[in-house]
């Protein structure tokens, strides 16, 4: 079961990390596109701004489940290296259970607030329902549990390595 649960963890927060690394790539050619078209054509896109932000976002939330796989995402390095060997499996399991915590609060609450943003249009795309700039909360959120419990059975520690 624990290899199963890994294997799943592994492949979804590689889907998870290629998508967010295509957010910031559509990003960032809209950022070039949005500069061409107000400052050399002087014709600016008003759609383009929004979808800047809309992939920043998405890319945000789609990034975090790697940093929480590798141990990055929460910090608690002084206090790791303070208790003895046998108190950092508690701690761990601890930071894992706030994160959970935080992250079932994330996806509770933010699919109700993608829910309830639907009726939205996106300013400059009002064929676009704010529901899908919303929803990337939830769905980040089921990734980065995934990536929590992962890093809990088999944990990384990414940040204490780099660490200087």
């Amino acid at each position: 079961m624990k290899a199963l649960l890994l294997s799943l963890e592994s492949w979804t927060t590689r889907v998870a990390m290629a998508l967010a690394c295509l957010m910031l790539a559509i990003a960032s050619t809209l950022g070039v596109f949005q500069i061409i078209t107000r400052f050399v054509l002087e014709q600016p896109a008003e759609w383009s701004e929004v979808l800047i932000r809309f992939s920043l976002i998405w890319m945000v939330f789609l990034g975090i489940p790697m940093a929480f796989r590798q141990g990055a995402m929460v910090s608690v390095d002084a206090l790791y290296r303070a208790v003895p060997t046998g108190a950092k499996r508690v701690l761990d399991l601890v930071v894992a259970l706030a994160a959970l915590a935080l992250m079932l609060v994330i996806l509770w609450w933010g699919y109700d607030y993608a829910v309830r943003g639907s009726v939205q249009s996106m300013a400059g795309l009002e064929s676009l329902s704010m529901f899908w700039a919303y929803v990337a909360m939830p769905v980040g959120a089921l990734f980065s549990i995934l990536g929590i419990v992962a890093n809990y059975l088999d944990p990384r520690r990414m940040e204490l390595e780099t660490a200087q």
